[in-house]
Order: C-alpha cells, then structure tokens, then sequence
C-alpha cells in the first residue's frame, strides 16, 4: 500500500490549524511536522550533543507540514483545499510561511514507531507529567500523576503550547472531585488529565474517527475506566451537563462552541478553552459576552491563550 503525502513549507504559527483540518475536514490518515526549531534545541538537550545545521537534509526554513492520505484519494482536490485553508488562516492574521505545496507517494511502513526518538518525558508541573508508553519515568515527586501516551499518528502529544495552557486550567479548577467534557478531544490527553487530576467521570467527543480510537486506546493505556467517548461535532447530540468543559481547539470552531456551552453547564460550572490565538481573542471575548459568559483567567504564552470563563452573575 502507498501513502499519498502532502508536504507544505509553511509556519509554525498555523501547525495547529492544520492538523486540525486535516485530520478532521479531510480524514486524513495521519500527520507530521518537521520544525526548525526542534533541531535548533537538540543541543541544549544534552551538553554532548552538536548539531551541524548545514549537515541536516531537507531543513525547514520554519516547519514542513505533512498530512498522509489513502492513494486513492483525490489529490488536487486535496491541494486545493490546503491552498483555501492556508488563505484563510492568513486572512486572520497568522504567519503561513512560504505555503508552497508538494505531493509525494510513498510506501506505507511502521510510522508508530519510525519518529519515537524524537517525543520524550514532558516533566508538565509538580501534579502531572507526560511520558510516551516506550519509556521509563519515576515522577519528580511521590504524588506527580503520570500520562502515559501513545499520540501515533493522532493530533495532540502534550507538547505544544495549547496543550500546556488547557491543562494549567485543568489544574487551577479541579478543587474538588467534578465531571468534565473534553471537546476535540484528539489523542484523549486532557481527558486523561482530568481523570488523573480527580474527575468523577469524563466524557471525550470529537468529530474524528481516528481521535475516537486514540482516546480509548490511550485511557486503555493508563487503566482508566471513567473516560467515555462520543463522536459529534463539539456538543451537538450531547445529553446532560458538566461541571468543567474544556476545549482546546482553534478559534474558528470555538466560536461555534459558545452557544452550545450554556444549556451543558452545571451551576457554578468553568469552562477553559485554549488554541487561541491572541488576535482571535477580541472575537471570542465579543461572543463570551452576548452569550453570558466572562473570563475569570487570562493564560498566555508566546501567541496562545489560554482562558477559565464563568458565566455573568444574574
């Protein structure tokens, strides 16, 4: 079998957005980033450690994106969407890089794990840390909760800056034993977050089928049994209300989010959205407020945001 690779020379800035559309508007099979920086940072990993830039073969000017998709499947169509999709992000503001798109076939291998030496321990806070299924890790203190992880080819390892900014408001709201909805939920790791943190139950949904199968083999991986998940797009079909949703998705969709947040929020319920980035955040703010919400917790690093929001007092 052969994989049809689509590879775009673009930004970091839009890595996010485009792994959502991807996996989630295309159904593609699978995606990859190869970042400049990752190499860059390689040498401050370990002290022995050179890296010769000018040794490195097909070296991104920032990052190359790559989605992999079914041979079969319909490849100027597929180019044409990611030329709209690259347009559309740029139209908001975001860095699209050179946005140059190319097109490969190649033999389908063991893509789990041909990439694992790259994805290491993220060590996340004193409470949680972040450790990929093939390694070893004796948490920094007695009671750290460890995520054990098998991201594959599925979005969302606990690496990228939105990630972090969701789970530090997992980590600033979870006071009591509560039950949480991870909407987007990708490879399940704020659900499993939550769980870890002490969430009586929690409910994963996402659109993807894909997302679906990594969240309940990632929950399998961590013997957690109170992890349900639900395909659906965000909260449509959803029964019943939570005392934490959280959703770590971009903008765009989030502002589709706002309205169905209401009647799926208990009393005295938080929400925390994360995947905002900072000139989206004027928008979100707007539609907080029609819908009557406000933002009790503003989290930034670099360009993301990372919001806690209640509802207005009546």
């Amino acid at each position: 079998m052969k994989l049809l690779i689509i590879k775009i020379d673009t930004s970091h800035e839009v890595e996010d957005a485009l792994s959502v559309f991807a996996l989630d508007n295309l159904n593609a099979l699978g995606v990859e980033s190869r970042n400049r920086s990752d190499f860059e940072q390689a040498s401050w990993l370990h002290d022995s450690t050179v890296v010769e830039m000018d040794d490195i073969k097909d070296l991104p000017k920032d990052t190359y994106f790559y989605a992999y998709f079914d041979e079969e499947a319909d490849k100027d169509a597929l180019v044409k969407k990611f030329q709209d999709k690259l347009k559309e992000l740029k139209d908001y503001g975001l860095n699209v890089g050179d946005a140059k798109i190319t097109t490969s076939y190649i033999q389908d291998q063991d893509w789990n794990t041909a990439w694992q030496k790259y994805y290491h321990v993220i060590d996340f806070s004193r409470h949680l840390a972040i450790v990929p299924e093939w390694e070893d890790y004796k948490p920094a203190f007695k009671d750290q909760q460890i995520i054990k992880l098998d991201p594959g080819l599925a979005f969302g390892t606990g690496n990228h800056k939105t990630t972090k900014l969701a789970m530090m408001g997992l980590e600033r709201v979870m006071v009591k034993p509560m039950n949480v909805v991870d909407v987007g939920t990708g490879s399940g790791i704020l659900a499993i977050a939550a769980s870890k943190l002490g969430a009586t139950d929690v409910l994963a949904t996402d659109i993807s089928d894909e997302s679906m199968t990594a969240a309940k083999q990632n929950a399998a991986l961590n013997n957690i049994k109170n992890i349900h998940t639900q395909k659906t797009s965000l909260l449509a079909d959803v029964k019943g209300k939570f005392d934490i949703i959280v959703a770590n998705i971009l903008a765009e969709i989030l502002l589709d989010l706002i309205p169905q947040m209401d009647t799926h929020l208990n009393d005295g319920g938080r929400v925390i959205f994360s995947g905002i980035d900072y000139l989206q955040l004027p928008k979100i703010e707007k539609s907080l407020d029609e819908n009557g919400f406000k933002i009790d917790l503003t989290m930034r690093q670099e360009r993301w945001v990372g919001l806690v929001i209640t509802r207005k007092e009546k």
